[in-house]
């Protein structure tokens, strides 16, 4: 299994998805720190702490990593159904079920990782020039720092599995831009906020959801090796 994922890293030639995590990454650090800045010299805090600053930060993270999940599926899985171009995978002496078991473990794999890092990036950038240029109230503990680390994989492991879902939406229409528009919808209704509330700050919710996911992904390759591309 991991040489058919290093198969499908250099076959499909992933840089310009890690040039990509590392650019928006970078305009996370500027944003989430030009926020509080630009906010002060209005004198209207828009964060009343550190830790309200890196809720923020993982809502960023998750919603532009899971659209990032998305491409990756558009582009692995429903592009070469949509080209045809699978069917030659298929040919090979190796069960489908393993080629696309493969391709989805790469991505899902990519995307937890690039979610936890990120998180842990673009957190620590801020807390960093915060403590420099004082924005906000720093009103982080040892015990709140080891609960926003639990919190980042747990909200990760979510995410991972939240992104499947549009892959359902994407197989049923082989269609790239509902891939892509789906996963839009689906991390924009779980991270929108209503006032200081938000889907995401139920976790039971997300899990929920990550679990949804994990079994539509199942139904949905569960006879591929019976049934013949169409």
């Amino acid at each position: 299994m991991l040489n058919l994922m290093k198969l499908e890293m250099k076959k499909n030639k992933m840089g310009w998805y890690f040039k990509g995590a590392v650019i928006a990454n970078l305009c996370m650090v500027l944003f989430i720190c030009f926020m509080p800045y630009a906010e002060s010299l209005e004198g209207n805090p828009v964060f009343s702490g550190v830790t309200e600053a890196l809720s923020v930060v993982g809502t960023f993270v998750r919603v532009t990593f899971v659209i990032f999940a998305s491409v990756l599926f558009a582009k692995l899985i429903i592009d070469e159904y949509k080209s045809n171009t699978i069917s030659v995978l298929f040919t090979y002496p190796i069960q489908r079920k393993k080629i696309i078991l493969a391709k989805i473990l790469l991505i899902t794999g990519m995307t937890f990782i690039v979610i936890v890092v990120s998180n842990v990036f673009v957190s620590g950038s801020f807390i960093m020039v915060n403590h420099y240029l004082d924005f906000v109230t720093n009103d982080l503990t040892s015990d709140r720092i080891t609960a926003e680390l639990i919190n980042i994989v747990v909200q990760a492991i979510a995410a991972t599995g939240m992104s499947l879902i549009s892959l359902y939406f994407g197989m049923r229409k082989k269609s790239v831009p509902t891939t892509i528009v789906s996963s839009l919808l689906i991390i924009g209704v779980v991270n929108s906020n209503n006032g200081d509330f938000s889907l995401s700050s139920i976790i039971a919710i997300p899990l929920t959801l990550a679990v949804i996911g994990v079994c539509i992904a199942y139904f949905t390759f569960r006879n591929i090796d019976r049934v013949d591309i169409v």
